[in-house]
């Protein structure tokens, strides 16, 4: 499966597809501690860097994936994230993820960013439910799971935390 996946802008965001000029701006997301606060073992730069590879083999693949966010007007990076086709359990199901630089934290990116990828979605890709899934204690990502509607329909572990796993009725 591949689909065709166009630059989506919001009120205040680019959403694009990710490109290997993007590595730097990324990984530094991915691997800054105070990004990682709720994950029981951060990556490090080498995990980072196969993160991104591995995102940028799934845009060739499936023609989406987790994408870098910037802040319009500017050109900087101020997040990543999006939807990742993933296996759950014995579901495929469509990982909604984000992640964003502490400085633009509150400012409703996070929520702006996932309500923008889920109506691409459900127009691109509806026979996949989208699932978001966050440590029980990242309170933050729970209430952007709240505002977006979605509900909780399981816990477990999961990336090594008790997780609160969240999908749409």
């Amino acid at each position: 499966m591949t689909v065709e996946f166009a630059d989506i802008r919001t009120e205040r965001l680019l959403l694009r597809r990710l490109t290997e000029a993007d590595r730097e701006a990324v990984v530094r997301i991915q691997t800054d501690p105070r990004t990682n606060r709720y994950h029981p073992e951060p990556p490090d730069a080498a995990e980072g860097e196969a993160k991104f590879d591995s995102w940028l083999r799934d845009w060739d693949h499936d023609g989406f994936c987790y994408l870098p966010v910037r802040e319009l007007p500017g050109e900087q990076i101020v997040g990543v994230g999006g939807l990742q086709l993933r296996k759950f359990s014995t579901d495929l199901v469509l990982n909604l993820y984000y992640r964003f630089l502490p400085e633009v934290w509150g400012r409703g990116y996070a929520t702006e960013m996932a309500t923008a990828v889920i109506a691409w979605a459900d127009r691109t890709l509806p026979q996949y439910p989208v699932q978001i899934s966050v440590s029980v204690q990242n309170q933050p990502s729970l209430n952007v799971a709240k505002r977006l509607g979605f509900q909780t329909y399981l816990e477990t572990i999961h990336d090594g935390a008790l997780s609160r796993h969240f999908r749409r009725d």
